[in-house]
Order: structure tokens, then sequence, then C-alpha cells
């Protein structure tokens, strides 16, 4: 059976991929995301990660099939990325809070037959939010490795009234996207129950 690589230490990705019975590891890849700047299409945004950090990955595993991926938030021209601070936590949700936004997640497989990228996007909308709820929210989870400051799973389910798409994109691995990627590389994620 063909071992996997996972291309992140991700804890949520780590879960999806292990609904699978695949053979897989993590690995993270030694790549820089504040180095691609934002130019206005967040799909080509987080496919360019997911690709570098592809590349970052590629000469160490060269005869697996290695999986990659990024996701960001987006809202009306601007990207929200992983915070750096609890003050930027804090300004991302309350900016997103009551209004609709889109989680955009670019997926990229590789294998002896090449690499193919693709992304996922899903309309999130968060519930209205006091400033107490938003600070009391990030007392009680890990933001820092979050897009947005938030996890639609756990907790996070009190930010969410609704969502159009995907679920398992906003905790950042489509299994769609990722599984039609996977059957171009030759692994049938129906195969793998």
């Amino acid at each position: 059976m063909t071992k996997i690589i996972l291309g992140s230490s991700s804890p949520r990705r780590k879960e999806i991929i292990s609904y699978f019975k695949l053979p897989f590891e993590q690995a993270s890849p030694d790549f820089d995301e504040e180095s691609v700047p934002f130019t206005g299409s967040p799909a080509e945004y987080v496919i360019t990660i997911a690709e570098g950090k592809m590349q970052m990955l590629l000469p160490r595993h060269e005869t697996k099939v290695v999986i990659t991926a990024d996701t960001t938030v987006y809202r009306e021209g601007r990207v929200f990325g992983k915070p750096t601070t609890k003050e930027e936590a804090f300004e991302y949700v309350n900016e997103l809070q009551g209004k609709w936004h889109s989680v955009f997640s670019g997926v990229s497989v590789a294998s002896a037959l090449g690499i193919d990228s693709d992304y996922e996007e899903t309309q999130v909308l968060f519930n209205p939010l006091t400033k107490e709820q938003i600070l009391h929210y990030h007392s009680h989870i890990d933001w820092k490795d979050k897009a947005g400051g938030y996890a639609i799973q756990g907790s996070g389910s009190l930010l969410i009234r609704r969502i159009e798409g995907c679920f398992f994109n906003v905790m950042g691995l489509p299994v769609n996207t990722m599984g039609r990627l996977l059957q171009k590389h030759g692994v049938n994620l129906w195969n793998n129950l």
C-alpha cells in the first residue's frame, strides 16, 4: 500500500485523514507562509502556499504520495491568517461577527506522477457576538494556529450560525478535494474506509 506523507503538523488535518485507513505519517514543511503576498485572489493564495509547502517536502519524499494544504479566512478583499497576538485574534473575530465570510483551503497532492492542486471554498455566517463572548472564547482555545482566530469544531460552534459548503474545509482539509486529487495519484479513499 502507498505510504502517505501529510505535510502538516496540524492535529485537525491529522484527525481528518485518520478517518480513512491510509498508512500515513506527518512531516512539517519548513516553509515561510509570510513570504507569499496576498494579491487579491484567496484561491490563488492558498494554492500557492500549499504548493510552497510541497516543494519543501518533495526532495525528502519522492517515492511517496505527499499531501499539503493551507487554509485562510477571507472577507471583502482581506485575508485573515493566523493571528500573532491576542489583540489580533480578537480583532479578527470581532470583524467577522454577525457577518458572512469565506474559508478557502488549497490542497496539493504529489507523487512520481507530478503535482496536482485545487481549492475549496466554504461560506460561514457568524452569530452576533459581544466583546465579552469573544474574549471568553479566546481564553478557552489555542487561537494561535487558527486562521481567522477561531475553529469551527468544539466550542467554536457557538460562534457559527450557518455554513454553506464543506465543514472539513473550515477545519483545514476538505475531504472531497483531497479525495479527488488523491485519485489522480492512484489512491482511492473509497477503498480505505
